[in-house]
C-alpha cells in the first residue's frame, strides 16, 4: 500500500491540517447535497440552486464531478486557457509549448500526446472537439468570460458519444447580467494582456460582449505568440419566463513562432534557449463558433432544449522536429456542423419520491481537410498527404433518475451511436468508406445512496467507446475494425463531517478492448497513414479530495489522483508491450490550495500542483521523465469598491521541469516555464 500510495508532503501537510481546523466563525459554501458533486471556488445563483426544470444537469450522473466557479478561475494569469485546469483535481496537463498548439488536458489515465484524446469538451454545451478530439476551440475562451467549468470524470454519462471516452467537461461562459469587467496585465516574459467582459440587460434581452487580447514573447526564446479573441452573446426571455433563445458567436487568432524541441541537456542546462533548426518555424490558428439556442417549458413536467451549431477550425503550422528531420508544413480545415434536443420529464407519481425521464438525439456533420508538405524555410518541396474526408455521427440516449425511497436514486441510462462518412487520398485518387461501426450499444447505471445528511456512496458502471481519427476511422484496407469499447466502473464516498468541510474518495477502473492510437508521424519521413493498434487496456486508481472553509477569512482545498494505464493484451506485431505501462501518463497528480482574507482589501494566496513521472514509450525501456512540483503565491489588494490590483509569482522556486516525447526513433523535450510575476489592474463597471 505505500508504494501504491505516497503522495507529495505538502498534499500530506494540508490533508492531515484540514480536519483540526478550527472552524471559526464558520461561514460554509460547502452545500449538503445528496449527490457526489464537489464545488471549488463560488459559483453563482444559476448554477448553485437545484434545477427543477430544464435538462438533466452533471450532478445527476452520479460520478466524480468537479465544478469549478468563477473566483478559482477569473483573475489567473494563462497563455492558454487548457493551463487553468492545472487547478482543477485529478487532471492532467500536457505542456507542449510549440506555437500554436501549446497543450492539453486530460484525465482518468489518459494523456494530451494527441494520440487518444479521451475528453469531450463543450462550450456552453456545444461540442467543440477537432476531429482528432483535440481542443483548438478552447483557446477562444478567456479566465474573465468563464462563469464556471465542469468536469465529469467516469464512463456513465449518456449525454455525449464521440471523444467521451474517459468523460467530458462543460466551459461556460458569462450570460446575462449587467456587469462590467475589464482587467489589464503586465507581466515577465514580455507579457501584455488586455480583457474586456460587458453584460447588457434591459427587459427580456441580454447582450454579453468580450474581447481579449495577449501578446508574450515566451519563457524561451523564439516564442513569441500574438492572440485575441472576441465573443458576443444576445439571448431572449419571454415575458413569463417559460421560453428563452439566443446565439453566441466566437472567433479566436493566434500567430505564434515555435520555439522547437531540445534534447535533455539543453532542457535542464538552457531551458530558455531554442535550437537552430527551428528559427523557420512557426505557426497560425483561427477558429470561429456559431451557436443557437432554444430552451422552452412545454408544460409544468415537460421540458425541451435544442441547440445548433457551426464550427471552424483552420491552422497552419511548420514545424522541424528534430536537428535530423524535416521541415514540414501541416495544414488543417475542419468544418463540423451539429444540433442536438433533449427532452426531459418530470411527472408525480405516487409509486417514488422523484422520477425524471429524459431523451436526447444529437448529431454532426465534418468536412474535414488535412494537407501535409516538406518545405525549407517554409518553401515547399513537395506532399507527402492530402486528405479530404467527412464523418458523420448520430446518436440518441434515454435516462432516468428514479428515487425509490428518500435516500436512494437509480439512474439507469442506454446511448446508442452511429458513425459515416468517406475518406479520398487526393495524391492517390482512392476512396475509402468508414469502418462499418455499426450499431454503438453503451448501456449505464448509477446508484447514489445517501446513509446520512454528511455521508453519500456511490457507484455507477458504464461503456463509452473510441473509433479512429483521421484515415485511421476509414477501411482503407480489406478487414472491418470493431470500435474499442471502453468498459468502466467506480465506487465513492463524499462525506461533510462538519458544514465547513467536504471531500471525496473513489476507486475506479476502466478497460479498452481495442484501443487505437494515432501514429504521429513526426519527422514526416513517411506518411503514417494506418492504425497504431495498442490492444486491450486497463486503467485505474483513485481519487482523494478534500475542501475546507473554516473561517471567514480562509479557504483551503487540496487532491490527490493515483493512476495506472497498462496494456494488457497487446497488438501481435508489439508483444514486448504486455503488461508495459502506456506512454507519458504520471503515477501521481496532485493539487492544492489556500486563500486567505488576511486584512479587509487584502487577501493572500497560495496553490502548488505536481506529478509524477512517465515512461515516454510503449515497451517502458527509454527512462521516465516530467516529473514536478510547482508553487505558486498571489495576492490581491481592493484599491476601491470597484478596483482591484493583483499580483502574482507562479513557479515561486525556479523549478526546472520538462515536457518529453518520443516517436517513431525520434525523441524531444521541451522546457517549462521559469519564475514569472505578473501584476494586473482590474476594474468593475
Amino acid at each position: 500500500m505505500s508504494r501504491f500510495f505516497r503522495p507529495p508532503a505538502p498534499v500530506l501537510t494540508l490533508a492531515l491540517a484540514l480536519p483540526f481546523a478550527v472552524p471559526v466563525a464558520a461561514q460554509s459554501s460547502v452545500a449538503n447535497r445528496d449527490d457526489p458533486a464537489l464545488t471549488l471556488g463560488t459559483l453563482s445563483t444559476v448554477d448553485v440552486r437545484a434545477t427543477a426544470t430544464g435538462a438533466l444537469s452533471a450532478r445527476n450522473v452520479f460520478s466524480s464531478v468537479d465544478l469549478l466557479g468563477a473566483s478559482l478561475l477569473e483573475d489567473q494569469h494563462v497563455d492558454f486557457s487548457w493551463e487553468l485546469f492545472s487547478r482543477a483535481p485529478g487532471v492532467q496537463v500536457t505542456p507542449f509549448r510549440q506555437g500554436t498548439d501549446a497543450g492539453r488536458f486530460s484525465f482518468r489515465g489518459f494523456n494530451g500526446e494527441g494520440r487518444v484524446n479521451a475528453v469531450k469538451l463543450l462550450i456552453d454545451g456545444i461540442p467543440s472537439n477537432d476531429n482528432a478530439g483535440g481542443m483548438p476551440f478552447l483557446d477562444a475562451v478567456s479566465p474573465l468570460d468563464i462563469e464556471s467549468i465542469e468536469i465529469v470524470r467516469g464512463t456513465n454519462d449518456p449525454r455525449y458519444g464521440l471523444n467521451n471516452i474517459a468523460g467530458n467537461v462543460d466551459v461556460r461562459t458569462r450570460i446575462g447580467g449587467n456587469d462590467g469587467r475589464a482587467s489589464v496585465t503586465l507581466g515577465s516574459f514580455g507579457t501584455r494582456e488586455t480583457q474586456i467582459a460587458k453584460g447588457i440587460e434591459n427587459g427580456n434581452w441580454s447582450q454579453n460582449y468580450f474581447l481579449g487580447w495577449r501578446d508574450s514573447d515566451g519563457y524561451r526564446d523564439h516564442a513569441d505568440a500574438r492572440k485575441i479573441n472576441f465573443a458576443g452573446k444576445w439571448f431572449y426571455t419571454s415575458d413569463d419566463g417559460r421560453w428563452r433563445t439566443g446565439v453566441i458567436a466566437r472567433y479566436y487568432r493566434n500567430k505564434a513562432l515555435e520555439s522547437g524541441y531540445q534534447t535533455f541537456a539543453e532542457a535542464t542546462q538552457s531551458p530558455r534557449s531554442s535550437p537552430s533548426y527551428a528559427q523557420a518555424d512557426r505557426s497560425e490558428r483561427e477558429t470561429r463558433q456559431l451557436s443557437a439556442y432554444l430552451d422552452g417549458q412545454l408544460t409544468d413536467a415537460l421540458s425541451w432544449s435544442t441547440r445548433a451549431y457551426f464550427n471552424r477550425y483552420e491552422n497552419q503550422r511548420f514545424v522541424r522536429f528534430s536537428a535530423a528531420g524535416l521541415q514540414q508544413e501541416r495544414d488543417n480545415d475542419e468544418t463540423q456542423r451539429g444540433a442536438s434536443s433533449t427532452l426531459t420529464w418530470r411527472p408525480k407519481v405516487d409509486w417514488a419520491h422523484e422520477f425524471t425521464l429524459e431523451g436526447g438525439v444529437d448529431a454532426q456533420w465534418q468536412d474535414n481537410a488535412a494537407q501535409r508538405y516538406r518545405t525549407v524555410d517554409r518553401v515547399r518541396t513537395s506532399q507527402f498527404r492530402a486528405w479530404d474526408f467527412d464523418l458523420d455521427t448520430q446518436g440518441a440516449y434515454v435516462q432516468a433518475v428514479i428515487r425509490p425511497t428518500e435516500a436512494l436514486k437509480i439512474v439507469p441510462a442506454l446511448r446508442i451511436d452511429h458513425v459515416g462518412g468517406h475518406f479520398t487520398d487526393q495524391l492517390t485518387g482512392t476512396t475509402s468508406p468508414v469502418y462499418d461501426y455499426g450499431l454503438i450499444r453503451q448501456p449505464k447505471l448509477s446508484v447514489a445512496y445517501t446513509l446520512a445528511p454528511a455521508a453519500t456512496v456511490y457507484g455507477n458502471w458504464g461503456r463509452t467507446f473510441q473509433i479512429g481519427t483521421g484515415i485511421d476511422a476509414y477501411r482503407t484496407q480489406a478487414r472491418n475494425l470493431a470500435p474499442s469499447l471502453n468498459d468502466g466502473w467506480e465506487a465513492g464516498l463524499k462525506f461533510s463531517p462538519a458544514a465547513w468541510l467536504d471531500g471525496r474518495v473513489a476507486y475506479w477502473e476502466q478497460r479498452a478492448s481495442g484501443e487505437v492510437a494515432r501514429v504521429l508521424g513526426v519527422n514526416g519521413v513517411a506518411d503514417p497513414g494506418g492504425l497504431g493498434n495498442i490492444g486491450k487496456t486497463l486503467r485505474k486508481g483513485f481519487d482523494l479530495q478534500l475542501n475546507a472553509h473554516p473561517s471567514a477569512r480562509l479557504t483551503a482545498w487540496a487532491a490527490y489522483s493515483h493512476q495506472v494505464a497498462r496494456v494488457t493484451e497487446p497488438d501481435p506485431s508489439a508483444p514486448a508491450t504486455l503488461g508495459r505501462e502506456i506512454e507519458n501518463v504520471p503515477h501521481y497528480l496532485w493539487s492544492a490550495g489556500l486563500d486567505y482574507q488576511a486584512a479587509e482589501k487584502l487577501k493572500l494566496s497560495a496553490w502548488a500542483n505536481g506529478q509524477g513521472a512517465y515512461y515516454v514509450e510503449r515497451t517502458n525501456t527509454l527512462g521516465r521523465f516530467g516529473q514536478y512540483t510547482l508553487l505558486n503565491l498571489g495576492a490581491t489588494y481592493r484599491l476601491s469598491p470597484t478596483v482591484d490590483l493583483n499580483l502574482q509569482v507562479k513557479n515561486v522556486t525556479n523549478r526546472k521541469y520538462v515536457y518529453a516525447w518520443y516517436d517513431s526513433g525520434s525523441s524531444g523535450f521541451s522546457a517549462g516555464d521559469g519564475r514569472g510575476v505578473y501584476a494586473s489592474a482590474s476594474w468593475k463597471f
